[in-house]
C-alpha cells in the first residue's frame, strides 16, 4: 500500500539524516523545514505518519498537532525534542502522540516507531474508508427507505411497519429489501451493525 511520512524540522542536517534513513529502509519521505510549510502542504488520501520536532520558531509541536486535529487530519505523530521532561511527555501523550522521542534519536526506535504508525494509520485509513462507502450507501437511500430502515432496525416486522407507516405490508416488504440490497448487507444483524456505525436511532428512540 501507498504511504508517506513527513519530517519537519528546522535543523537542517537532522531532516536530512532522518530523510536519509527513511530512504534507505524503503519510506518515501517528504520532508519540511518549518511547520508553516508543512501545514500549506496538500495531504493525499493515503496513510501516513509525522516526525515532528517540538521546538519550531512558526509554531511548536504541540500547536501543529493542534491544527492538524481541528483540519480533521488523523495523523500519528513522532514527537522528537533536544531535551524531554516527565510533563512534556505526558503533554504530548495528551496532544496524541504515537511517540517521544529524545535528539540524538536512535535510528532502531525511530524506524520502529514509524513502522508502528503507518500500521496504525492503514489501519484508521481502510476504516475511514468502509465508513465513507457506509455513508454513500445510506445516502442512495429515499426518505421511505429510510424510515423503513429506522423502524426495521427497532424490531418491528413487514406488518408492523407497514401499520406505523399507513402502507400495505407488501410495500413495506418491497422497501425493506431495497434497503436491504442498497446497504449491501444481507442480514437483519448486519443492518443493526451498520446503522449503529452511522449513528442511526432505532425509530421512537429519539
Amino acid at each position: 500500500m501507498e504511504h508517506r511520512v513527513y519530517v519537519v524540522d528546522d535543523d537542517d542536517a537532522v531532516r536530512h539524516s532522518i530523510s536519509r534513513l527513511l530512504a534507505s529502509d524503503g519510506y518515501a519521505a517528504t520532508d519540511f523545514p518549518s511547520s508553516l510549510a508543512f501545514l500549506s502542504h496538500p495531504f493525499p488520501s493515503v496513510p501516513s505518519c509525522l516526525i515532528l520536532d517540538m521546538n519550531m520558531p512558526e509554531a511548536n509541536g504541540f500547536e501543529v498537532a493542534e491544527k492538524l486535529a481541528q483540519r480533521g487530519h488523523e495523523i500519528p505523530i513522532i514527537f522528537l525534542t533536544g531535551y524531554g521532561t516527565i510533563p512534556m511527555t505526558v503533554k504530548a501523550m495528551k496532544a496524541g502522540a504515537h511517540e517521544f522521542l529524545t535528539k540524538p534519536v536512535v535510528a532502531e526506535q525511530l524506524l520502529k516507531a514509524v513502522a508502528e504508525g503507518l500500521q496504525l494509520s492503514a489501519r484508521n485509513f481502510s476504516l475511514s474508508c468502509e465508513q465513507l462507502e457506509l455513508k454513500q450507501r445510506h445516502q442512495t437511500l429515499t426518505p421511505r427507505e429510510s424510515e423503513v430502515m429506522e423502524l426495521a432496525i427497532g424490531g418491528l416486522l413487514n406488518k408492523q411497519i407497514a401499520t406505523a407507516l399507513g402502507i400495505s405490508e407488501i410495500t413495506a416488504k418491497v422497501h425493506k429489501r431495497r434497503v436491504m440490497e442498497k446497504m449491501q448487507v444481507r442480514s437483519l444483524a448486519d443492518l443493526v451493525r451498520a446503522a449503529e456505525r452511522l449513528n442511526i436511532l432505532k425509530a421512537g428512540s429519539r
